[in-house]
C-alpha cells in the first residue's frame, strides 16, 4: 500500500476507491459505500477494507453538522448523493472495527507521531458521525 499521508484519501485503497465512486453511476454510489462499510463490521480476522472504509467514513461525515468537506484531489470529484441517517451509525461501527485492528491500518505506520495523527482524525469521525442528544424536556413547567 502506498500512503503519503494521514488523510482518508492519502493512501493508494483509498484513491483507487475515490476512482470506483466516480465511475459508478449516482444512484449506485450509496450502495457502494454501504457495500463496504457492512463488509469492514462484519469481518473476522483481518480487514481487507480497512481504507475503503475510512475514506467512505469520511464521506459521509462531510454531509454531518460539523463535518469537513472532502478538499484532496484523491477523492471523488463527481458528487456524491445525500446519505440517509442510518449511514452514520454503519461508518461509527466501521471506524471502530478498523481502529481496534491491530493487523489492519493501524499496524501500517512506521512513524509513531503519524499513528497519532491517523488515530485523532479517526476519533474526529466518529465525534462528527455521533448523533447529537436529543433534547426531551423532562418536565413541562405551566404557569
Amino acid at each position: 500500500m502506498g500512503t503519503w499521508d494521514t488523510g482518508p484519501f492519502d493512501n493508494d485503497t483509498a484513491a483507487d476507491f475515490a476512482n470506483a465512486l466516480d465511475d459508478a453511476r449516482p444512484e449506485e454510489r450509496e450502495a457502494l459505500i454501504r457495500g463496504v462499510l457492512t463488509r469492514t463490521v462484519d469481518a473476522i480476522g483481518w480487514l481487507t477494507e480497512g481504507e475503503e472504509a475510512v475514506a467512505a467514513t469520511a464521506l459521509i461525515a462531510a454531509q454531518c453538522p460539523g463535518g469537513a468537506p472532502i478538499d484532496t484531489p484523491y477523492g471523488p470529484e463527481k458528487p456524491m448523493p445525500a446519505f440517509p441517517n442510518d449511514l452514520r451509525t454503519v461508518a461509527d461501527e466501521a471506524l471502530a472495527r478498523v481502529i481496534s485492528d491491530e493487523a489492519g491500518p493501524a499496524s501500517n505506520w512506521v512513524d509513531p507521531a503519524d499513528w497519532k495523527q491517523w488515530r485523532a482524525n479517526l476519533t474526529r469521525l466518529r465525534t462528527v458521525l455521533a448523533p447529537p442528544p436529543l433534547s426531551i424536556s423532562l418536565f413541562d413547567v405551566e404557569q
